[in-house]
């Protein structure tokens, strides 16, 4: 009987351990391990990465770290748990993302962004004018792609006058490709040169020359960014069933969704409102501020976004830190 007893305590005392090891388990942190986030190289990821990582940091007691390389680089690194977040996911763009989620090797949460947007713009003053600054409406009409070919002279090329100009993505990027069979696609291609740029920076330069000196613009571009955040554009409609807004998802590793429920909660409810996200973007390039100082700014100055996201006691923790 007492061998009986002693066995039974010990079969019990053992499940007791192994329910406290699985529990210890269920908390990423508090088993000391880091979580790693994919060391994202566009403004609104590093922003969105750098605030993810002070939540987790303050909040929660974590070790955080990132991992730098390219998106592909990043997506493969989540698959196999080198990483363990990437904090601006942007759906439908990748291969290696669609193969691992329909495989289960990684798994989509939140919507750090809703309204991300790409597409055809024009500034406001060009359909709508601007009193302000003395602007009159060149093209009150304007509203679609489709309408473009109503108006090559407002957007005369300096370099070709008897053509518009549309300023492309630099040749090279694949939104070049689709923008290019977009002017064939809606007749423009006879009416408007298909400038491309060298570099972003000169797709930018070149766009805000033009806004600068309230002259007429026509562009590619999308959002978040840095330049939407500093000018007032209008997106042209496409054809009907078109839908250029962008899903943007926290891209997290198998294992860690599994085993850090309470992460990923908060990782769940991470949302930046876009116009509030672009203003701090081009706050980051005007100022020339560097992502982490930027997230603790954001964090100090904007407590009724993101105290939603986190429990009560976390943030009470984050508060305090900052």
């Amino acid at each position: 009987m007492n061998y009986k007893k002693t066995l039974l305590t010990t079969l019990l005392s053992l499940g007791l351990l192994a329910g406290s090891a699985a529990s210890q388990a269920d908390d990423w942190c508090a088993s000391g391990k880091p979580v790693k986030f994919a060391g994202l190289s566009w403004e609104s990821g590093m922003l969105l990465t750098d605030i993810m990582m002070i939540l987790f940091k303050e909040g929660y007691g974590c070790q955080t770290d990132q991992l730098v390389g390219n998106t592909i680089i990043m997506e493969t690194a989540l698959i196999s748990n080198d990483i363990q977040v990437f904090a601006e996911e942007w759906m439908g763009r990748s291969e290696v993302w669609k193969k691992a989620a329909a495989a289960g090797k990684v798994v989509a949460v939140g919507a750090p962004i809703l309204g991300a947007a790409q597409g055809w713009y024009v500034p406001r003053y060009v359909v709508e004018g601007d009193a302000k600054r003395s602007i009159q409406a060149q093209a009150p009409g304007l509203k679609t792609v489709a309408d473009l070919a109503r108006y090559p002279e407002v957007f005369r090329d300096p370099e070709e006058p008897s053509k518009g100009r549309f300023y492309n993505c630099p040749a090279g990027w694949i939104c070049e490709v689709d923008n290019s069979q977009m002017l064939k696609d809606y007749g423009l291609e006879s009416t408007y040169t298909n400038f491309r740029p060298g570099t972003g920076a000169a797709l930018d330069a070149g766009v805000l020359s033009n806004y600068k000196r309230g002259k007429p613009v026509l562009f590619y571009y999308w959002s978040p960014t840095p330049l939407m955040g500093q000018i007032d554009a209008i997106r042209l409609e496409e054809k009907p069933g078109v839908d250029k807004t962008v899903t943007t998802r926290v891209g997290l590793s198998k294992d860690f969704h599994e085993q850090a429920p309470e992460l990923v909660a908060v990782l769940e409810k991470v949302n930046v409102p876009i116009d509030l996200l672009n203003q701090n973007l081009a706050r980051m390039s005007q100022e020339r501020i560097e992502s982490p100082r930027l997230a603790r700014i954001f964090l100090k100055e904007h407590p009724q976004i993101w105290h939603p996201w986190v429990s009560e006691a976390a943030a009470q923790k984050i508060d305090a830190a900052l």
